[in-house]
C-alpha cells in the first residue's frame, strides 16, 4: 500500500550523565576543595511537523529512536557536554498517541509545530554542591537520570477542507480527477481506490481548496468491512462531506437511496461527531439518463430519502447551514463548476468567521494582558488625604 497512515515507534531519551566526586590538586595548594563537575543532560526527542513529509513509510522500517546520553562530569569543575536532542520529521496532520494509554500526546496541525514527546535525563549533581562550611571534603555525587522511554502510536489524519464520501464505484476518483490535477486510479469495479487521495481545486490565484477521496465504504465497515473504515478518519478533520451516490446504476437490484442511508448509518456508527458535520448530496452519473427522465428521476429519489428539493435562498448571502444537492456527470463536468463555485462560497464564508473568532480572542487577550501589565489605580474617597 502506498500510503502508509499508521505506525508505531519507541522512543528513548537519552541518561543524564552522573555527577563525579573530584578535588583540587595542584602545586602549593595542598587542600584545593573539591571541584567535581556535573553530567550532562540526556538528549530529548522531538516531533515537528514538515510538509514536504506525505506519509508515514520512514516510521514503518525504524521503530526505534535512541537520543544521545550525557556525558559524565569532570575534575577542575568542568560540567559534561549535554546529549543532542533528535527531531523526528512527521507529515502535517498527524496524531501521537500513547500507545499503552492512550492518552494524546500531541496533534501536528501546521508546518514548523515542534513538540518534546521524551524528555531527556538531568544530568546528575558533581561534589562541588554538597561542600559546606562543615563538610568540607564532600565525597558525594549523584548519578544521571534516565531519559524517559515511550511508545507511540502515529496516525495521518489528512488536512482538507473537504472530503468525498459514498459507496465504491460512485463516482468520487472521477469526480476529483475532472476538478483538480490529482490522479487517482479510475476503473469499472469495486474498490479502485486503495488509499486516500488528496485534490487541491483552485479557484483563482488566491482561493483553493483540498477534496480528500476516500476508499468506498459499504454496509457493515464501521466493524470493519471492505476499506473505506481504515480511511474515515481522515474525514474527521475536513469541515464539509460530500455524500456522493450513483443515481444511475448499471445493476438494477441495486437501490441508491438504499445505499444512501446505508452510508449515512455508517457515519453514525463511527463518530457521532463526523455524523454531524455539514453534508451535501452529490447525484452522479445524471448522464446515464435519458434527458426527459433526469428531473423525475432525481425528485423521485429526494422524496425517497427524505432530502428538501427547494433551492436554498442565498440573496442576502451565502447560507452555510441550508442543505443543498447537486446533479453532476464527473465524467463529462457536467455541473461540476456550479457544485465547486458553491463550495468555495461555503468556504469562504466559514473561514472569513474563523479569522473573525481568532482576531477577536487576540484582542481579548491582549486587553487581559494589558489589564495585567496596568492594574487600575484605587479609588480614593473624598475623606482621604490627597
Amino acid at each position: 500500500m502506498k500510503f502508509i497512515d499508521e505506525a508505531r515507534i519507541e522512543v528513548m531519551a537519552g541518561r543524564g550523565g552522573n555527577g563525579v566526586a573530584s578535588f583540587r590538586r595542584e602545586k602549593y595548594i595542598p587542600f584545593g576543595g573539591p571541584d567535581g563537575g556535573d553530567g550532562g543532560k540526556g538528549g530529548s526527542v522531538f516531533a515537528v511537523a514538515d510538509e514536504n513529509v506525505n506519509t508515514l513509510v520512514e516510521f514503518r522500517f525504524v521503530k526505534k529512536y535512541l537520543a544521545e546520553h550525557g556525558e559524565r562530569g569532570r575534575g577542575a569543575d568542568c560540567y559534561g557536554k549535554g546529549g543532542d536532542d533528535i527531531e523526528l520529521k512527521m507529515p502535517v496532520g498527524t496524531v501521537i498517541t500513547d500507545h499503552d494509554t492512550g492518552e494524546l500526546v500531541a496533534d501536528l496541525t501546521h508546518h514548523g509545530q515542534r513538540i518534546m514527546i521524551a524528555k531527556g535525563g538531568k544530568g546528575g549533581l558533581g561534589n562541588i554542591h554538597f561542600k559546606s562550611s562543615t563538610n568540607r571534603s564532600p565525597r558525594q555525587c549523584t548519578p544521571g537520570e534516565q531519559g524517559e522511554q515511550r511508545t507511540f502510536k502515529l496516525e495521518l489524519k489528512v488536512l482538507a477542507d473537504v472530503g468525498l464520501l459514498g459507496m465504491p464505484n460512485a463516482g468520487k476518483s472521477t469526480f476529483i480527477r475532472s476538478v483538480s490535477a490529482a490522479r487517482p486510479k479510475v476503473a469499472d469495479y469495486p474498490f479502485t481506490t486503495l488509499h486516500p487521495n488528496l485534490g487541491v481545486v483552485r479557484m483563482d490565484d488566491t482561493r483553493s481548496f483540498v477534496i480528500a477521496d476516500i476508499p468506498g465504504l459499504i454496509e457493515g465497515a464501521a466493524e470493519g468491512a471492505g476499506l473505506g473504515h481504515r480511511f474515515l478518519k481522515h474525514l474527521q478533520r475536513t469541515g464539509l462531506l460530500l455524500h456522493v451516490v450513483d443515481i444511475a446504476p448499471f445493476d438494477p437490484d441495486v437501490d441508491p437511496v438504499r445505499e444512501a442511508r446505508a452510508i449515512v448509518e455508517e457515519l453514525k456508527k463511527y463518530d457521532e461527531e463526523l455524523h454531524g458535520k455539514p453534508r451535501w448530496l452529490v447525484l452522479n452519473k445524471v448522464d446515464m439518463l435519458p434527458p426527459d427522465e433526469r428531473e423525475l428521476t432525481v425528485s423521485a429519489f429526494l422524496n425517497a430519502y427524505g432530502w428538501p428539493t427547494e433551492k436554498p435562498d442565498d440573496s442576502l448571502g451565502f447560507d452555510i447551514k441550508a442543505p443543498r444537492v447537486f446533479s453532476i456527470s464527473a465524467l463529462n463536468h457536467e455541473g461540476t463548476r456550479e457544485l465547486t463555485f458553491a463550495i468555495m462560497a461555503y468556504l469562504d464564508v466559514v473561514r472569513a468567521a474563523a479569522r473573525q473568532e481568532a482576531e477577536e480572542q487576540k484582542q481579548q487577550a491582549a486587553a487581559a494582558k494589558q489589564k495585567v501589565i496596568a492594574p487600575e489605580a484605587p479609588a480614593v474617597s473624598e475623606g482621604d488625604d490627597a
